[in-house]
């Protein structure tokens, strides 16, 4: 069976975007002259718009506004000959069904895609020791022929290659002879958090005469931050909190050296860019590093090895609040070391 234009549907956040992107890859792989399009939300757009293994982004937001039969209309002009739910979601397996798209692919473990889908795959996130990004790959493995993909192939598979150009006045804030560093303390809720007091034992902790560090977040994000005294107490810290769109934190992140930051969508960024990215976990199913380390080239993650069923019910998780600052300086610097030899060498 062949295909000539294909959904892939993901409509959550920008790290579940971010390993969603593969998905895309070996579609692209497989049929070649498909042509591969993704729903997503509008604010994933920049993400989408990045890789060169999608040719269209769909604007999940501006189709959920309009009345049913417009929005029926509207993705049968897509005229799609299969959508795969890599997120499920109950109105768009239904709308999809309506739309007329022939093959519609989905997991057995939600009702509506028994109603609604023509082809159903028997996929367990929450008990399985695959990665996120492996698991959205098995999805499709009636598709592409293969059953697992190794992480060492995933690290090449984003295709984020449609980077903007960075303004100049970001470019110029970023030190040709420092090591460029973001780091990213805040979550918007999404994930547990290291803690802001750890954030600033580390910046005490690295040399300033040998980084350009960077803070960034929302604008929401960076009051809570100015609050407890960062960036402030470190007058070389730039902050950027509030200051980016997303298309420019992803150009901002392509130009730096490295970030770090808790299971977020900036750290699955870096990592599918190639950047260092350094995280931060919970020891905690299903939110451990297993399920979603940041995978890439110059990714890293540091976890306590201890059972920390006790903090699974509480945000303020100390089983990651006590990860000591010393070893993610020291995650740092092993990346810091690793760019000057690939330098020198070259």
């Amino acid at each position: 069976m062949s295909f000539s234009r294909i959904i892939i549907s993901r409509t959550d956040s920008i790290g579940d975007v971010v390993l969603t992107l593969p998905v895309a890859a070996a579609l692209k792989k497989r049929y070649p002259d498909a042509y591969i399009l993704f729903l997503g939300k509008k604010y994933t757009r920049a993400v989408i718009g990045s890789s060169e293994k999608v040719d269209e982004f769909i604007d999940w937001d501006e189709i959920k506004a309009l009345k049913e039969n417009e929005r029926v209309r509207t993705l049968k002009n897509y005229k799609a000959d299969i959508i795969i739910h890599v997120f499920p979601d109950k109105e768009i397996a239904f709308l999809a069904k309506k739309a007329g798209i022939r093959l519609r692919l989905g997991t057995i473990s939600r009702w509506y895609h028994w109603v609604n889908c023509n082809r159903l795959v028997k996929l367990s996130r929450r008990n399985s020791d695959l990665h996120e990004a492996q698991l959205n790959l098995k999805l499709i493995r009636s598709l592409t022929g293969k059953h697992l993909f190794s992480l060492e192939e995933i690290t090449g598979m984003y295709g984020m290659s449609r980077i903007s150009s960075l303004p100049s006045g970001l470019s110029g804030l970023l030190s040709g002879d420092k090591f460029n560093l973001i780091i990213h303390p805040k979550s918007k809720g999404s994930a547990r958090e290291w803690g802001l007091e750890n954030f600033t034992v580390l910046l005490k902790l690295l040399p300033s005469e040998k980084f350009r560090i960077f803070i960034t977040g929302t604008k929401e994000e960076g009051d809570e931050i100015k609050s407890a005294g960062l960036p402030s107490r470190f007058p070389g810290v730039v902050d950027l909190t509030g200051k980016l769109s997303l298309e420019e934190l992803i150009s901002f992140i392509a130009h730096s050296d490295a970030l770090v930051a808790a299971s977020t969508g900036p750290l699955h960024l870096a990592a599918a860019l190639g950047r260092g990215a350094v995280g931060i976990y919970p020891p905690i199913r299903p939110m451990h590093p297993g399920r979603w380390a940041p995978v890439g080239a110059k990714a890293s993650f540091l976890v306590l090895g201890i059972n920390c069923e006790k903090c699974r019910k509480n945000l303020d998780c100390e089983c990651i609040r006590n990860v000591p600052p010393e070893d993610v300086m020291r995650e740092i610097l092993t990346i810091q070391a690793q760019q000057t030899d690939n330098n020198s060498q070259q």
